[in-house]
């Protein structure tokens, strides 16, 4: 939370932004909305080489491993390694097949609710769709649609809820497959929720989704592991802001720091000390005054903490009694979200 603000003389520090990748070098990001989809509808189609579903196993012990211990992989809806196998994170990652304690392949975009069945083939092997799961993990999903909720993965009514950790993946693939499949893989069929005023096949929960929670190291690890095996990308991943480009919506982080036109990027944002002793920080930037919120995640992408702002009078603020540990700094001005990783000690 938020214990004092204080004046200081402004220190910047310019921060240069990654280029964007050779794989969009034919793409021209001043467009917006159906051209830009077209465009990278076009590029994510035409560099695809289509893998059996029989090979999707291979690449997902690739491109499912967990960052901390690559014999095992993640488990998307699991959130803990107990006793009980169904809620588990994380797997070995050669346990895979069809009975209880093994990990299958979940179908995000569920096949039954492709027009008409997503199938084994085509976009039902498309990696990019299939994420590794506990069995029965996945047949508590089953075909349910995907609605908004919070904390761990469940039902919620006749729905599914993919948890705070997973929604930002979730979503990401959702608006892949859209792209990459259009009527075939409409969201409007998979998420229940608000349509999207520039698109009414799209859900404004996917947007929001895709902002609250930012790409994580596990999802940027997947999306090479798949580059890998079937040669195409997921360009929500590789820059969620993109999402905002062709539909607007909740503002999600541009890691490219170009994508945004006729706005000032933001590249002067100091956060000190870190690591932090004494469980507090310093924001110095001088454009503080455009800053609407502050939400502390856990490098999961769970939100610990959220402050809200009007107009700030100040070039630096101070957070105090922020929780221990890695953690990931999410701040929001008006027309862009910067990330920052620190350490509390």
């Amino acid at each position: 939370m938020i214990r004092a603000l204080f004046l200081s003389v402004f220190l910047s520090l310019c921060i240069g932004f990654a280029q964007v990748p050779a794989y969009y070098s034919g793409i021209d990001f001043t467009k917006e909305g159906d051209e830009l989809k077209a465009e990278l509808a076009s590029l994510i189609t035409s560099t695809h080489t289509p893998i059996t579903y029989s090979q999707c196993w291979d690449v997902l012990k690739t491109s499912d491993l967990d960052p901390d211990n690559s014999a095992n992989v993640l488990l998307v809806y699991g959130y803990q390694d107990d006793s009980n196998p169904v809620t588990d994170r994380t797997r070995d990652k050669n346990a895979n097949g069809g009975s209880p304690g093994e990990w299958n392949r979940e179908h995000v975009y569920p096949k039954s609710l492709g027009t008409p069945d997503l199938g084994s083939s085509g976009p039902g092997s498309d990696a990019h769709n299939l994420r590794a799961c506990d069995v029965q993990q996945n047949g508590n999903r089953n075909n349910r649609k995907f609605t908004d909720g919070s904390g761990n993965p469940g039902t919620v009514g006749d729905h599914w809820y993919p948890g705070d950790e997973w929604k930002g993946d979730c979503a990401r693939i959702i608006m892949y497959m859209y792209v990459r499949y259009n009527s075939r893989c409409l969201p409007s069929n998979a998420v229940n929720g608000t349509a999207n005023a520039m698109d009414p096949n799209m859900v404004d929960l996917l947007l929001d989704w895709n902002a609250e929670d930012p790409v994580s190291t596990h999802e940027q690890n997947r999306n090479n592991g798949i580059y890998a095996g079937q040669n195409n990308r997921n360009p929500f991943i590789d820059n969620p802001s993109i999402a905002n480009k062709i539909w607007g919506g909740t503002p999600a982080e541009d890691p490219w720091g170009g994508l945004s036109t006729g706005v000032e990027k933001i590249t002067n944002v100091l956060v000190y000390p870190q690591p932090s002793l004494d469980q507090s920080i310093y924001i110095s930037s001088s454009q503080l005054s455009s800053l609407d919120e502050i939400r502390i995640l856990s490098l999961n992408g769970q939100l610990l903490q959220e402050i809200h702002f009007g107009s700030l009078n100040t070039n630096e603020l101070r957070l105090e009694e922020l929780p221990q540990g890695n953690l990931i700094l999410q701040l929001q001005f008006e027309q862009q979200i910067i990330h920052k990783r620190i350490l509390i000690q």
